[in-house]
């Protein structure tokens, strides 16, 4: 595991050559939380674009958790299909939109255990809402941040929502807004996961990988 000092370099290096917020769009990017929910659960095991084909169906048929929940389970799968897992994604939608409802009337709460709570809402989406919704400081951990922080020895953890934890108290106050888009550059541009270019790359001599 590196340092708390190296780890501390490890952000200062990425915040230098790293942008603040990627170039491409993000599907869980919405004003409005409760359509930026919808499609960070959307998102799992899909790529962006085909998250934005299914909830942008999804909402031109309903955008509310009241207006989701009147929609046959058919007309919700035939929107979300692209999304793939539409069957399973349609009941996971209604008993978020349910949840919300019930527990908070309509309203997406703004804390990570709150969130987590809710029906196919794990760490991941938890922090995506809590930093692009609420512009709360999070890094959240996907494939690609997940594979970065192992890599390296940044954070270790078996699943992204322990590294996730791990990651946490390691990361620097002042990096928290835009680790996980640093991170998320660094891992698609240069810690990629087949082929890292560890030759080219500006955190080498920081890196656990090589010294494995």
């Amino acid at each position: 595991m590196l340092t708390d000092n190296e780890v501390e370099e490890f952000f200062r290096r990425l915040q230098d050559r790293m942008p603040k917020r990627s170039a491409e769009p993000h599907v869980k990017e919405d004003p409005d939380h409760f359509r930026a929910l919808v499609s960070c659960l959307l998102s799992a095991q899909s790529r962006d674009a085909n998250t934005a084909k299914a909830k942008n169906a999804l909402f031109r048929l309903a955008d509310t958790p009241e207006g989701i929940l009147m929609l046959p389970d058919a007309d919700i799968a035939a929107a979300i299909k692209p999304a793939g897992l539409y069957n399973i994604k349609t009941r996971r939608v209604k008993a978020l939109c349910r949840a919300l409802l019930d527990e908070y009337d309509g309203i997406v709460p703004k804390d990570r255990p709150s969130l987590m709570e809710l029906p196919g809402i794990g760490r991941k989406c938890a922090d995506i809402m809590l930093l692009f919704s609420f512009g709360e400081p999070a890094i959240a951990v996907d494939t690609h941040v997940h594979r970065v922080s192992n890599r390296t020895g940044l954070a270790r953890g078996k699943t992204e929502a322990q590294t996730a934890a791990a990651l946490e108290p390691r990361a620097p106050q002042w990096a928290m807004m835009d680790g996980h888009m640093w991170l998320l550059e660094f891992g698609k541009r240069t810690c990629t996961s087949r082929a890292p270019k560890c030759a080219a790359c500006f955190l080498n001599d920081l890196c656990e990988a090589p010294r494995l």
